[in-house]
Protein backbone atom coordinates (compact mmCIF):
# COMPACT_ATOMS: atom_id res chain seq x y z
CA UNK A 1 0.00 0.00 0.00
CA UNK A 2 1.09 3.56 -0.56
CA UNK A 3 2.36 5.23 2.60
CA UNK A 4 -0.26 7.11 4.57
CA UNK A 5 1.59 10.41 4.28
CA UNK A 6 0.68 10.45 0.59
CA UNK A 7 -2.95 10.94 1.46
CA UNK A 8 -4.77 13.67 3.29
CA UNK A 9 -6.63 12.88 6.50
CA UNK A 10 -9.55 10.51 5.82
CA UNK A 11 -12.82 12.37 5.98
CA UNK A 12 -15.65 10.05 6.96
CA UNK A 13 -19.14 10.74 5.85
CA UNK A 14 -20.23 11.69 9.37
CA UNK A 15 -17.84 14.62 9.48
CA UNK A 16 -19.92 16.78 7.21
CA UNK A 17 -18.70 20.00 8.80
CA UNK A 18 -15.16 19.47 7.44
CA UNK A 19 -16.05 18.84 3.81
CA UNK A 20 -18.56 20.06 1.25
CA UNK A 21 -20.16 18.17 -1.62
CA UNK A 22 -18.58 19.23 -4.91
CA UNK A 23 -21.75 18.41 -6.86
CA UNK A 24 -23.87 20.60 -4.59
CA UNK A 25 -21.47 23.54 -4.83
CA UNK A 26 -21.32 23.47 -8.63
CA UNK A 27 -25.08 22.96 -9.02
CA UNK A 28 -25.60 26.21 -7.08
CA UNK A 29 -22.84 28.12 -8.88
CA UNK A 30 -21.46 26.68 -12.11
CA UNK A 31 -19.16 29.64 -12.56
CA UNK A 32 -17.13 28.45 -9.56
CA UNK A 33 -15.53 25.86 -11.85
CA UNK A 34 -13.31 28.62 -13.28
CA UNK A 35 -11.93 29.31 -9.83
CA UNK A 36 -11.44 25.63 -9.05
CA UNK A 37 -9.34 25.36 -12.21
CA UNK A 38 -7.32 28.55 -11.78
CA UNK A 39 -6.49 27.80 -8.12
CA UNK A 40 -6.11 24.03 -8.70
CA UNK A 41 -8.32 23.03 -5.78
CA UNK A 42 -7.82 19.53 -4.35
CA UNK A 43 -10.75 17.12 -4.60
CA UNK A 44 -11.33 14.45 -1.96
CA UNK A 45 -12.63 11.26 -3.61
CA UNK A 46 -14.38 8.77 -1.32
CA UNK A 47 -15.43 5.30 -2.47
CA UNK A 48 -19.05 4.64 -1.49
CA UNK A 49 -18.51 0.95 -0.83
CA UNK A 50 -15.14 0.84 0.91
CA UNK A 51 -14.66 4.39 2.24
CA UNK A 52 -11.30 4.35 0.48
CA UNK A 53 -10.12 7.91 -0.05
CA UNK A 54 -7.87 9.63 -2.58
CA UNK A 55 -6.94 13.27 -3.07
CA UNK A 56 -6.63 14.53 -6.65
CA UNK A 57 -6.39 17.98 -8.17
CA UNK A 58 -9.61 19.33 -9.66
CA UNK A 59 -7.77 20.32 -12.84
CA UNK A 60 -6.54 16.77 -13.48
CA UNK A 61 -10.02 15.32 -13.04
CA UNK A 62 -11.65 18.07 -15.10
CA UNK A 63 -9.26 17.69 -18.04
CA UNK A 64 -10.26 14.06 -18.37
CA UNK A 65 -13.99 14.48 -17.73
CA UNK A 66 -15.60 17.91 -17.62
CA UNK A 67 -18.48 16.71 -15.43
CA UNK A 68 -16.71 14.06 -13.35
CA UNK A 69 -18.55 15.13 -10.17
CA UNK A 70 -21.79 13.80 -11.66
CA UNK A 71 -20.38 10.28 -12.13
CA UNK A 72 -21.08 9.19 -8.58
CA UNK A 73 -21.96 5.52 -8.94
CA UNK A 74 -18.79 4.49 -7.15
CA UNK A 75 -17.15 7.70 -5.95
CA UNK A 76 -18.35 10.82 -4.16
CA UNK A 77 -16.40 14.07 -4.46
CA UNK A 78 -15.78 16.69 -1.77
CA UNK A 79 -13.58 19.67 -1.06
CA UNK A 80 -12.40 20.94 2.32
CA UNK A 81 -14.69 23.53 3.80
CA UNK A 82 -11.76 25.73 4.85
CA UNK A 83 -10.26 25.61 1.36
CA UNK A 84 -13.61 26.57 -0.18
CA UNK A 85 -14.10 29.50 2.19
CA UNK A 86 -10.59 30.78 1.45
CA UNK A 87 -11.34 30.51 -2.26
CA UNK A 88 -14.51 32.59 -1.83
CA UNK A 89 -12.49 35.25 -0.02
CA UNK A 90 -9.98 35.26 -2.88
CA UNK A 91 -12.75 35.62 -5.46
CA UNK A 92 -14.22 38.54 -3.54
CA UNK A 93 -10.87 40.34 -3.52
CA UNK A 94 -10.77 43.24 -6.05
CA UNK A 95 -7.23 42.20 -7.01
CA UNK A 96 -8.32 38.80 -8.21
CA UNK A 97 -8.50 38.27 -11.97
CA UNK A 98 -10.63 35.36 -13.06
CA UNK A 99 -9.31 33.26 -15.91
CA UNK A 100 -12.21 32.08 -18.06
CA UNK A 101 -11.69 28.38 -18.74
CA UNK A 102 -15.18 26.96 -18.42
CA UNK A 103 -18.11 27.87 -20.61
CA UNK A 104 -21.35 27.15 -18.79
CA UNK A 105 -23.16 26.34 -21.99
CA UNK A 106 -20.64 24.05 -23.67
CA UNK A 107 -18.70 22.86 -20.63
CA UNK A 108 -15.38 22.79 -22.47
CA UNK A 109 -11.93 23.68 -21.26
CA UNK A 110 -10.00 26.44 -22.94
CA UNK A 111 -7.56 25.15 -25.53
CA UNK A 112 -4.10 24.37 -24.23
CA UNK A 113 -1.18 26.29 -25.56
CA UNK A 114 0.86 24.30 -28.01
CA UNK A 115 4.00 22.74 -26.61
CA UNK A 116 6.65 23.33 -29.23
CA UNK A 117 9.51 22.27 -26.99
CA UNK A 118 8.46 18.63 -26.79
CA UNK A 119 10.09 17.85 -30.11
CA UNK A 120 13.45 19.04 -28.75
CA UNK A 121 13.36 16.93 -25.60
CA UNK A 122 13.09 13.17 -25.43
CA UNK A 123 10.73 13.34 -22.47
CA UNK A 124 8.93 16.66 -22.93
CA UNK A 125 9.31 20.03 -21.26
CA UNK A 126 7.38 19.02 -18.12
CA UNK A 127 10.07 16.50 -17.23
CA UNK A 128 12.25 19.00 -15.33
CA UNK A 129 9.42 19.74 -12.91
CA UNK A 130 8.70 16.03 -12.48
CA UNK A 131 12.37 15.27 -11.84
CA UNK A 132 12.34 17.73 -8.93
CA UNK A 133 9.49 15.96 -7.10
CA UNK A 134 9.75 13.71 -4.07
CA UNK A 135 8.98 10.02 -4.56
CA UNK A 136 5.81 10.13 -2.43
CA UNK A 137 4.56 12.90 -4.73
CA UNK A 138 5.31 10.73 -7.78
CA UNK A 139 3.33 7.84 -6.36
CA UNK A 140 0.43 10.15 -5.64
CA UNK A 141 0.41 11.46 -9.22
CA UNK A 142 0.39 7.92 -10.60
CA UNK A 143 -2.51 6.99 -8.31
CA UNK A 144 -4.41 10.02 -9.54
CA UNK A 145 -4.18 8.55 -13.02
CA UNK A 146 -5.54 5.23 -11.74
CA UNK A 147 -8.55 6.96 -10.20
CA UNK A 148 -9.28 8.74 -13.47
CA UNK A 149 -9.20 5.47 -15.41
CA UNK A 150 -11.28 3.66 -12.77
CA UNK A 151 -13.98 6.30 -13.06
CA UNK A 152 -14.05 5.76 -16.83
CA UNK A 153 -14.30 1.98 -16.36
CA UNK A 154 -17.47 2.59 -14.36
CA UNK A 155 -18.93 4.96 -16.94
CA UNK A 156 -21.61 3.55 -19.30
CA UNK A 157 -21.61 4.22 -22.16
CA UNK A 158 -18.07 5.39 -22.75
CA UNK A 159 -16.94 8.07 -25.17
CA UNK A 160 -13.96 6.68 -27.06
CA UNK A 161 -12.24 10.05 -27.42
CA UNK A 162 -12.49 10.71 -23.70
CA UNK A 163 -11.11 7.26 -22.88
CA UNK A 164 -8.20 7.46 -25.28
CA UNK A 165 -7.16 10.96 -24.23
CA UNK A 166 -7.20 9.82 -20.61
CA UNK A 167 -5.12 6.76 -21.42
CA UNK A 168 -2.51 8.73 -23.34
CA UNK A 169 -2.14 11.44 -20.70
CA UNK A 170 -2.03 9.12 -17.67
CA UNK A 171 0.37 6.64 -19.30
CA UNK A 172 2.70 9.53 -20.07
CA UNK A 173 2.67 10.76 -16.47
CA UNK A 174 3.27 7.23 -15.13
CA UNK A 175 6.24 6.69 -17.43
CA UNK A 176 7.82 10.06 -16.65
CA UNK A 177 7.57 9.56 -12.91
CA UNK A 178 9.04 6.07 -13.15
CA UNK A 179 11.93 7.33 -15.25
CA UNK A 180 12.69 10.17 -12.84
CA UNK A 181 12.45 7.86 -9.83
CA UNK A 182 14.87 5.34 -11.34
CA UNK A 183 17.40 8.03 -12.24
CA UNK A 184 17.36 9.17 -8.62
CA UNK A 185 18.33 5.68 -7.44
CA UNK A 186 21.48 5.24 -9.52
CA UNK A 187 23.74 6.39 -6.68
CA UNK A 188 21.91 4.36 -4.00
CA UNK A 189 22.55 0.81 -2.87
CA UNK A 190 20.04 -1.77 -4.09
CA UNK A 191 18.46 -2.04 -0.66
CA UNK A 192 18.09 1.73 -0.31
CA UNK A 193 16.76 2.08 -3.85
CA UNK A 194 14.14 -0.64 -3.46
CA UNK A 195 12.88 0.96 -0.26
CA UNK A 196 12.76 4.39 -1.87
CA UNK A 197 10.89 3.22 -5.01
CA UNK A 198 8.41 0.88 -3.34
CA UNK A 199 5.56 3.39 -3.44
CA UNK A 200 6.25 4.02 -7.13
CA UNK A 201 6.15 0.28 -7.84
CA UNK A 202 2.91 -0.21 -5.91
CA UNK A 203 1.12 2.72 -7.54
CA UNK A 204 2.34 1.70 -11.01
CA UNK A 205 1.04 -1.83 -10.55
CA UNK A 206 -2.40 -0.40 -9.76
CA UNK A 207 -2.19 1.85 -12.78
CA UNK A 208 -1.31 -1.08 -15.05
CA UNK A 209 -4.41 -2.93 -13.83
CA UNK A 210 -6.67 0.02 -14.60
CA UNK A 211 -5.19 0.78 -18.02
CA UNK A 212 -5.15 -2.91 -19.02
CA UNK A 213 -8.82 -3.33 -18.17
CA UNK A 214 -9.85 -0.14 -19.94
CA UNK A 215 -8.04 -0.82 -23.20
CA UNK A 216 -9.03 -4.49 -23.37
CA UNK A 217 -12.69 -3.48 -23.62
CA UNK A 218 -12.20 -2.16 -27.14
CA UNK A 219 -8.97 -3.19 -28.83
CA UNK A 220 -10.11 -1.96 -32.27
CA UNK A 221 -10.33 1.67 -31.29
CA UNK A 222 -9.79 4.11 -34.14
CA UNK A 223 -9.86 7.04 -31.71
CA UNK A 224 -6.99 5.51 -29.77
CA UNK A 225 -4.85 5.07 -32.87
CA UNK A 226 -5.76 8.52 -34.19
CA UNK A 227 -4.91 10.12 -30.84
CA UNK A 228 -1.56 8.37 -30.70
CA UNK A 229 -0.73 9.47 -34.24
CA UNK A 230 -1.93 13.04 -33.86
CA UNK A 231 0.11 13.59 -30.71
CA UNK A 232 3.28 12.12 -32.17
CA UNK A 233 6.21 14.51 -32.12
CA UNK A 234 9.14 12.16 -32.51
CA UNK A 235 10.02 12.11 -28.82
CA UNK A 236 11.02 9.01 -26.91
CA UNK A 237 8.10 9.32 -24.51
CA UNK A 238 5.52 9.31 -27.33
CA UNK A 239 7.12 6.16 -28.77
CA UNK A 240 6.94 4.54 -25.33
CA UNK A 241 3.28 5.48 -24.91
CA UNK A 242 2.32 4.00 -28.28
CA UNK A 243 4.32 0.84 -27.67
CA UNK A 244 2.70 0.28 -24.28
CA UNK A 245 -0.89 0.83 -25.39
CA UNK A 246 -0.50 -1.11 -28.64
CA UNK A 247 1.17 -3.87 -26.63
CA UNK A 248 -1.82 -4.14 -24.31
CA UNK A 249 -4.19 -4.16 -27.26
CA UNK A 250 -2.24 -6.92 -28.99
CA UNK A 251 -2.04 -9.13 -25.88
CA UNK A 252 -5.82 -8.80 -25.53
CA UNK A 253 -6.25 -9.65 -29.21
CA UNK A 254 -3.96 -12.68 -28.89
CA UNK A 255 -5.93 -14.00 -25.92
CA UNK A 256 -9.21 -13.71 -27.78
CA UNK A 257 -7.73 -15.36 -30.87
CA UNK A 258 -6.36 -18.31 -28.90
CA UNK A 259 -9.51 -18.92 -26.88
CA UNK A 260 -12.35 -18.10 -29.28
CA UNK A 261 -11.17 -18.82 -32.81
CA UNK A 262 -9.75 -21.58 -34.96
CA UNK A 263 -6.28 -20.02 -34.87
CA UNK A 264 -4.45 -23.02 -33.40
CA UNK A 265 -6.16 -25.45 -35.77
CA UNK A 266 -5.23 -23.34 -38.79
CA UNK A 267 -1.62 -23.12 -37.61
CA UNK A 268 -1.41 -26.88 -37.29
CA UNK A 269 -2.76 -27.35 -40.81
CA UNK A 270 -0.30 -24.91 -42.37
CA UNK A 271 2.67 -25.59 -40.10
CA UNK A 272 4.65 -27.94 -42.31
CA UNK A 273 4.28 -25.77 -45.41
CA UNK A 274 4.66 -22.31 -43.90
CA UNK A 275 6.54 -22.53 -40.60
CA UNK A 276 8.68 -25.61 -40.04
CA UNK A 277 11.65 -24.54 -42.19
CA UNK A 278 11.74 -21.10 -40.57
CA UNK A 279 12.12 -22.60 -37.11
CA UNK A 280 14.48 -25.35 -38.22
CA UNK A 281 17.08 -22.77 -39.26
CA UNK A 282 17.00 -21.35 -35.74
CA UNK A 283 17.67 -24.71 -34.04
CA UNK A 284 19.26 -26.86 -36.75
CA UNK A 285 20.37 -29.53 -34.25
CA UNK A 286 16.72 -30.61 -33.96
CA UNK A 287 15.27 -33.12 -36.37
CA UNK A 288 13.02 -31.24 -38.77
CA UNK A 289 10.06 -33.51 -38.09
CA UNK A 290 10.39 -32.95 -34.35
CA UNK A 291 9.62 -29.27 -34.79
CA UNK A 292 5.94 -28.85 -33.98
CA UNK A 293 3.70 -26.11 -32.67
CA UNK A 294 4.30 -27.49 -29.17
CA UNK A 295 8.04 -27.09 -29.62
CA UNK A 296 7.71 -23.58 -31.00
CA UNK A 297 5.54 -22.60 -28.03
CA UNK A 298 6.86 -24.64 -25.13
CA UNK A 299 3.91 -26.53 -23.71
CA UNK A 300 1.68 -25.39 -26.59
CA UNK A 301 -0.08 -22.14 -27.41
CA UNK A 302 -2.32 -20.99 -24.59
CA UNK A 303 -4.03 -17.88 -23.32
CA UNK A 304 -2.04 -15.50 -21.17
CA UNK A 305 -3.01 -15.66 -17.49
CA UNK A 306 -4.16 -12.48 -15.77
CA UNK A 307 -1.08 -12.52 -13.54
CA UNK A 308 1.32 -12.83 -16.49
CA UNK A 309 -0.65 -10.26 -18.48
CA UNK A 310 -0.14 -7.64 -15.78
CA UNK A 311 3.53 -8.50 -15.27
CA UNK A 312 4.17 -8.28 -19.02
CA UNK A 313 2.17 -5.08 -19.32
CA UNK A 314 4.34 -3.61 -16.58
CA UNK A 315 7.41 -4.69 -18.56
CA UNK A 316 6.03 -2.99 -21.67
CA UNK A 317 5.47 0.18 -19.64
CA UNK A 318 9.00 0.40 -18.22
CA UNK A 319 11.08 -1.39 -20.87
CA UNK A 320 12.67 1.77 -22.30
CA UNK A 321 13.22 3.70 -19.08
CA UNK A 322 16.98 3.40 -19.44
CA UNK A 323 16.92 5.67 -22.47
CA UNK A 324 18.48 9.07 -22.50
CA UNK A 325 16.98 11.82 -24.64
CA UNK A 326 19.74 11.36 -27.22
CA UNK A 327 18.81 7.77 -28.05
CA UNK A 328 17.11 7.66 -31.47
CA UNK A 329 18.12 4.15 -32.44
CA UNK A 330 15.13 3.47 -34.65
CA UNK A 331 15.55 6.43 -36.99
CA UNK A 332 18.32 5.19 -39.28
CA UNK A 333 22.08 5.22 -39.55
CA UNK A 334 22.28 9.00 -39.15
CA UNK A 335 21.18 8.69 -35.54
CA UNK A 336 22.25 5.14 -34.78
CA UNK A 337 24.93 4.58 -32.16
CA UNK A 338 25.04 0.93 -31.11
CA UNK A 339 27.01 1.65 -27.94
CA UNK A 340 24.36 4.09 -26.74
CA UNK A 341 21.60 1.65 -27.65
CA UNK A 342 23.17 -1.22 -25.73
CA UNK A 343 23.87 1.08 -22.80
CA UNK A 344 20.22 2.05 -22.48
CA UNK A 345 19.32 -1.63 -22.30
CA UNK A 346 21.85 -2.15 -19.50
CA UNK A 347 20.70 0.89 -17.53
CA UNK A 348 17.05 -0.11 -17.82
CA UNK A 349 17.66 -3.75 -16.92
CA UNK A 350 19.95 -3.00 -13.99
CA UNK A 351 17.63 -0.33 -12.65
CA UNK A 352 14.50 -2.46 -12.79
CA UNK A 353 16.12 -5.66 -11.51
CA UNK A 354 18.37 -4.19 -8.82
CA UNK A 355 16.80 -0.89 -7.80
CA UNK A 356 13.10 -1.82 -7.63
CA UNK A 357 10.78 -4.63 -6.59
CA UNK A 358 9.10 -4.90 -9.97
CA UNK A 359 8.41 -8.54 -10.98
CA UNK A 360 11.35 -10.39 -12.50
CA UNK A 361 9.20 -10.98 -15.57
CA UNK A 362 8.96 -7.23 -16.11
CA UNK A 363 12.68 -6.79 -15.63
CA UNK A 364 13.58 -9.53 -18.07
CA UNK A 365 11.56 -7.80 -20.79
CA UNK A 366 13.70 -4.68 -20.36
CA UNK A 367 16.88 -6.69 -20.86
CA UNK A 368 15.74 -9.05 -23.60
CA UNK A 369 13.76 -7.01 -26.13
CA UNK A 370 15.42 -6.62 -29.53
CA UNK A 371 17.32 -9.87 -28.96
CA UNK A 372 16.30 -10.91 -32.50
CA UNK A 373 16.73 -14.67 -32.03
CA UNK A 374 20.48 -14.23 -31.54
CA UNK A 375 21.05 -12.36 -34.79
CA UNK A 376 24.25 -10.23 -34.65
CA UNK A 377 22.27 -7.08 -35.39
CA UNK A 378 20.19 -7.56 -32.27
CA UNK A 379 21.01 -6.57 -28.75
CA UNK A 380 19.86 -7.37 -25.28
CA UNK A 381 21.51 -7.42 -21.89
CA UNK A 382 20.30 -10.96 -21.30
CA UNK A 383 22.68 -12.22 -23.99
CA UNK A 384 25.67 -11.95 -21.64
CA UNK A 385 23.81 -14.11 -19.13
CA UNK A 386 23.20 -16.72 -21.82
CA UNK A 387 26.86 -16.80 -22.76
CA UNK A 388 27.90 -17.23 -19.14
CA UNK A 389 25.31 -19.94 -18.60
CA UNK A 390 26.52 -21.95 -21.59
CA UNK A 391 30.13 -21.70 -20.42
CA UNK A 392 29.14 -23.02 -17.01
CA UNK A 393 26.81 -25.65 -18.52
CA UNK A 394 28.44 -26.77 -21.81
CA UNK A 395 25.95 -29.62 -22.29
CA UNK A 396 22.92 -27.35 -22.01
CA UNK A 397 20.70 -27.27 -25.11
CA UNK A 398 17.93 -24.95 -26.13
CA UNK A 399 15.33 -27.27 -27.59
CA UNK A 400 12.35 -24.93 -27.60
CA UNK A 401 11.76 -21.62 -29.32
CA UNK A 402 9.36 -19.54 -27.21
CA UNK A 403 8.21 -19.94 -23.64
CA UNK A 404 5.43 -18.13 -21.80
CA UNK A 405 7.06 -19.05 -18.50
CA UNK A 406 10.05 -17.38 -16.88
CA UNK A 407 12.00 -20.42 -15.65
CA UNK A 408 12.75 -21.97 -19.08
CA UNK A 409 14.28 -18.65 -20.16
CA UNK A 410 16.45 -18.43 -17.06
CA UNK A 411 17.45 -22.09 -17.47
CA UNK A 412 18.18 -21.54 -21.17
CA UNK A 413 15.77 -24.25 -22.30
CA UNK A 414 14.09 -21.92 -24.79
CA UNK A 415 15.45 -19.37 -27.24
CA UNK A 416 13.05 -16.58 -26.43
CA UNK A 417 10.58 -15.15 -23.93
CA UNK A 418 7.07 -14.66 -25.32
CA UNK A 419 6.49 -11.03 -24.21
CA UNK A 420 9.94 -9.98 -25.44
CA UNK A 421 9.22 -11.39 -28.91
CA UNK A 422 5.87 -9.57 -28.93
CA UNK A 423 7.55 -6.33 -27.91
CA UNK A 424 10.17 -6.64 -30.67
CA UNK A 425 7.44 -6.69 -33.31
CA UNK A 426 5.45 -3.81 -31.85
CA UNK A 427 8.56 -1.72 -31.25
CA UNK A 428 9.83 -2.07 -34.82
CA UNK A 429 6.37 -1.47 -36.31
CA UNK A 430 5.86 1.70 -34.31
CA UNK A 431 9.30 3.09 -35.07
CA UNK A 432 8.84 2.87 -38.84
CA UNK A 433 5.22 4.08 -38.91
CA UNK A 434 5.70 7.06 -36.58
CA UNK A 435 4.58 10.10 -38.63
CA UNK A 436 7.16 12.29 -36.86
CA UNK A 437 10.21 10.27 -37.93
CA UNK A 438 13.17 12.59 -38.38
CA UNK A 439 15.30 10.82 -40.96
CA UNK A 440 12.97 8.84 -43.17
CA UNK A 441 9.41 9.10 -44.39
CA UNK A 442 6.98 7.17 -42.23
CA UNK A 443 5.65 3.95 -43.71
CA UNK A 444 2.01 3.05 -43.95
CA UNK A 445 0.91 0.00 -41.93
CA UNK A 446 0.85 -2.08 -45.12
CA UNK A 447 4.35 -0.93 -46.12
CA UNK A 448 5.67 -1.57 -42.62
CA UNK A 449 4.33 -5.13 -42.47
CA UNK A 450 5.77 -5.89 -45.89
CA UNK A 451 9.19 -4.49 -44.95
CA UNK A 452 9.24 -6.41 -41.66
CA UNK A 453 8.40 -9.66 -43.39
CA UNK A 454 11.18 -9.18 -45.93
CA UNK A 455 13.90 -7.82 -43.63
CA UNK A 456 13.12 -9.51 -40.31
CA UNK A 457 11.79 -12.91 -41.44
CA UNK A 458 12.70 -13.83 -45.03
CA UNK A 459 16.15 -12.24 -45.27
CA UNK A 460 17.16 -12.99 -41.70
CA UNK A 461 15.07 -14.57 -38.91
CA UNK A 462 14.89 -11.90 -36.23
CA UNK A 463 11.27 -11.57 -35.15
CA UNK A 464 8.98 -14.55 -34.68
CA UNK A 465 7.06 -15.77 -37.71
CA UNK A 466 3.87 -16.99 -36.04
CA UNK A 467 3.58 -14.00 -33.71
CA UNK A 468 4.18 -11.72 -36.70
CA UNK A 469 1.35 -13.40 -38.63
CA UNK A 470 -1.01 -12.85 -35.67
CA UNK A 471 0.17 -9.25 -35.35
CA UNK A 472 -0.40 -8.63 -39.07
CA UNK A 473 -3.96 -9.89 -38.71
CA UNK A 474 -4.39 -7.65 -35.66
CA UNK A 475 -3.26 -4.58 -37.64
CA UNK A 476 -5.30 -5.44 -40.72
CA UNK A 477 -8.49 -5.93 -38.72
CA UNK A 478 -8.42 -2.44 -37.27
CA UNK A 479 -11.37 -0.49 -38.72
CA UNK A 480 -9.20 2.26 -40.20
CA UNK A 481 -7.03 -0.26 -42.03
CA UNK A 482 -10.04 -2.21 -43.23
CA UNK A 483 -11.43 0.96 -44.74
CA UNK A 484 -8.13 1.64 -46.44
Amino acid sequence: MIKTEIHHKLYYMAEKTTVLSLANIISQNKEIVDSFLSENITVICINKSTNAQKSISFKVMFENNKEFWLLNKTWEYYIEKDAYEKLLELIASPDTVQRGTYDQGEGEAAPKESDESDADNGFGDEYDAIAAMEDFERAKKIMEGSVILESLIEKKPKEEKEVTEALVSTVKITMLHNHAALLNTLTLTSEEAKKQTQDIVDSTKEFVKSSSLLISENIFNDDLMNTLVSESNGTIIQHMIRTYLNGLAFLSYYNKAVTSSSLITRLRVSFDEKHRDFYHQLLPHLDREDITLERVFMGGMRAISEDDFLKWATGFLIHDLGKAAAVEYHEGEEAYNRDIVVEHIKIGYDSVMNKTNYPRESGLITGYHHEYYGNPSGYGYFRSYLEQYKKANPNAEQNYFITLDLKPVIDCEALAYFPAKVLEIIDVFDSVTDPARKYRKAMTPVEALKMMEEEFIIKEPKIDLILFEIFSKFINEMPANKAA
